[in-house]
C-alpha cells in the first residue's frame, strides 16, 4: 500500500458528500465539504509562507476547524503538533522552545502573552478560538476551495507528538506518515470498521488516541463521526440511536455505568466499544457487559508507536489484558531491573518492532538511541507478560517497579488484588523510600464508603499476597489524581506521601 495520509484520508473522500461530522448544535459537514474548508485554510496559510516540513503548533480547544488544521498539514506536508489547550504559558513556552514551530494557532486571548516567544524563534502566530472563529478562518471565503497536495512518502515526517514527561522533560515522538497510515489500515481490518459505521467522538483531538486512531480510522474507512467537544452522558446517549461505535476512556465507561439509562436497548445499535489510554479495571469489563451485554474490547498503544496491541472483534476479549499484537507488529518480552535471568512470557520489558514504531525523538539522538534496543526493538518502559494463549497483560510502567528487600513488585499485581474487595471502588500502588528495604509499598485507594474501616482491607490483602508485596500504608482519598486521558498520576502521589 501507498504509506501517505493524503492518498489514503484525502484524495478518496475529495468528491465524497457523505456527512463526516455531526456537531454538537446537529450540524452535518460532508467530505468533501470539510475537505474544502481544509483546502482553503491550506491556500491561505501557505499565502503566509506555510512550507513543506514546517511544524504547526496548534493550541485550540476541540472545534471542527481545529481539526480541519490536522488536514491542512497533510494537504501542504508539513508537520501537525497539536497541543493541550490547557497547558500554561510557562508549559506552552517549553514546547515552543523545542521544537521550533513556523506557525503557532492558538486562543486570541493567548496571542499577546505568546507573541514575545514566537517572535524571538521567527514564528507566525495565528489566532482560532473555540468558535471557530480567528485570524485562521477570517476571509476564507477570498480562497480557492481546492489545493494541489504536497504528497509526501513514507519516512516523511506527519506529526510529532510529545511525550507526558512524568520522568523529565516532555519529549518530541516524530510520526511519520507510514507510522500513521499502517497502524490505521490495520486498525480498520481488526475492528471492522466501514462506511456504514458512525463514531461516538468525545475524546481530545491532541492524543494519538483522538487523533489519529479515531480520525484517521474514520476517513480511510468513509465513517461518519458524531464529534463531541466534550465526554457528556446526555449527548453519548443520544448519540446510541444511530451511532455504532464508541472509542473512549475507563473513566466514560465507570460514569456511563452509573447512569440508569445505560442498558441493553439503550445500545441495541452498537457493534463496538473500545477502551484505551489507561488500564481498565475488570470489574467495569464486567459491569458494563451485565448492564448493556457488550464486552469492551481493550486495547494498547503509546505515544511512540499508536496501537501495538488489542482484543479482537471476533473473538474471546479478556478482561484484564489488552490482547495480542496487531498484524506487522512484533513484541517481545525482556529482563527488566532485578532481574536474575531472561526468559519469553515471564514478567519483563515490553519491546516493540514495527511499521508503528516512530522515527524518534526530535533534536534529541541520544534519548534516541537510549529508546531502541541494538537489534531495533523500541524499549515501552511497558512491564507486562503473554499468557499462554498470546495475550498481552500489562503489568504497569518500569519507573513504577518498586525494588524492596531486592524483590521486584509490580503494583498492578497488588491493585487489581486491592479492588477485588468489596468496599474498593479503585487503588493505586506506588513505592516510597525506606531506610532498610531501599523502597517499600504504599496503598491510595478510593473507597465506597470513606469511613470505612481500613482494617478489613488490610486483613484481606495479608490473606492473598506475600508479606514484602503487603503495602506499608493505606491511604483513603477521595478520587485519584488523573489526567485528562484517566491516567492515574502517581508522580503526583509520591511526591506527596514521600
Amino acid at each position: 500500500m501507498t504509506y501517505s495520509l493524503y492518498l489514503n484520508l484525502i484524495e478518496p473522500n475529495l468528491n465524497n458528500n457523505k456527512t463526516f461530522l455531526i456537531l454538537d448544535d446537529g450540524t452535518k459537514i460532508s467530505y468533501k465539504d470539510f475537505i474544502s474548508l481544509s483546502s482553503k485554510i491550506s491556500n491561505k496559510l501557505t499565502n503566509l509562507g506555510l512550507k513543506s516540513d514546517d511544524i504547526i503548533l496548534v493550541k485550540s480547544q476541540k472545534c471542527k476547524e481545529t481539526l480541519s488544521l490536522y488536514l491542512t498539514s497533510i494537504l501542504t506536508g508539513s508537520v501537525f503538533f497539536p497541543l493541550n489547550s490547557n497547558y500554561t504559558l510557562n508549559e506552552t513556552i517549553y514546547f515552543i522552545e523545542d521544537s521550533k514551530p513556523s506557525f503557532l494557532i492558538c486562543e486570541s486571548s493567548e496571542v499577546e502573552s505568546i507573541k514575545p516567544i514566537c517572535d524571538d524563534i521567527g514564528c507566525r502566530i495565528l489566532s482560532l478560538n473555540a468558535n471557530g472563529e480567528g485570524d485562521v478562518t477570517n476571509n476564507l471565503e477570498n480562497f480557492d476551495s481546492s489545493f494541489k497536495p504536497n504528497i509526501r512518502v513514507k519516512d516523511d515526517l506527519a506529526a510529532l507528538l510529545y511525550t507526558s514527561g512524568t520522568t523529565g522533560k516532555p519529549k518530541g515522538a516524530m510520526l511519520t506518515h507510514q507510522n500513521l497510515v499502517s497502524n490505521a489500515y490495520q486498525l480498520i481490518n481488526l475492528w471492522n470498521i466501514d462506511t456504514s459505521d458512525t463514531l461516538i467522538h468525545s475524546l481530545p483531538i491532541y492524543h494519538t488516541h483522538g487523533l489519529f486512531v479515531a480520525i484517521n480510522t474514520s476517513m480511510m474507512s468513509g465513517a461518519t463521526i458524531r464529534f463531541i467537544k466534550n465526554f457528556n452522558i446526555d449527548l453519548v446517549m443520544e448519540a446510541f440511536k444511530y451511532s455504532t461505535l464508541m472509542m473512549g476512556v475507563p473513566t466514560f465507561y465507570t460514569r456511563l455505568i452509573k447512569d440508569k439509562r445505560l442498558s441493553k436497548s439503550a445500545t441495541k445499535n452498537m457493534k463496538l466499544f473500545i477502551s484505551g489510554s489507561a488500564p481498565l479495571l475488570t470489574e467495569t469489563h464486567q459491569d458494563f457487559y451485565n448492564i448493556t451485554g457488550h464486552r469492551i474490547l481493550e486495547r494498547y498503544g503509546m505515544t511512540e508507536t499508536n496501537m501495538n496491541t488489542s482484543n479482537p472483534f471476533d473473538g474471546e476479549r479478556k478482561a484484564g489484558s489488552v490482547g495480542k499484537p496487531l498484524k506487522d507488529i512484533s513484541i517481545r518480552i525482556n529482563k527488566t531491573i532485578g532481574d536474575k535471568d531472561t526468559l519469553l512470557n515471564k514478567i519483563g520489558m515490553i519491546e516493540i518492532k514495527g511499521p508503528n514504531v516512530f522515527k524518534g525523538y526530535l533534536n534529541n539522538p541520544e534519548k534516541t538511541q537510549e529508546a531502541f534496543t541494538e537489534d531495533g526493538y523500541f524499549i515501552t518502559g511497558d512491564i507486562g507478560h503473554f499468557d499462554k494463549d498470546g495475550y498481552l497483560f500489562i503489568s504497569g510502567r518500569n519507573k513504577d517497579l518498586i525494588i524492596s528487600g531486592g524483590f521486584n513488585i509490580y503494583p498492578k499485581e497488588i491493585e487489581d488484588l486491592i479492588n477485588q474487595h468489596i468496599s474498593v471502588i479503585e487503588s493505586a500502588v506506588f513505592g516510597i523510600k525506606d531506610n532498610d528495604l531501599g523502597e517499600v509499598p504504599i496503598a491510595a485507594v478510593v473507597m465506597i464508603n470513606n469511613n470505612t474501616e481500613i482494617k478489613d482491607l488490610s486483613i484481606f490483602v495479608e490473606n492473598n499476597l506475600v508479606k514484602y508485596k503487603t503495602p506499608k500504608k493505606y491511604i483513603v482519598l477521595n478520587e485519584l489524581p488523573k489526567n485528562v486521558m484517566g491516567k492515574v498520576q502517581k508522580n503526583i502521589l509520591k511526591d506527596k506521601y514521600s
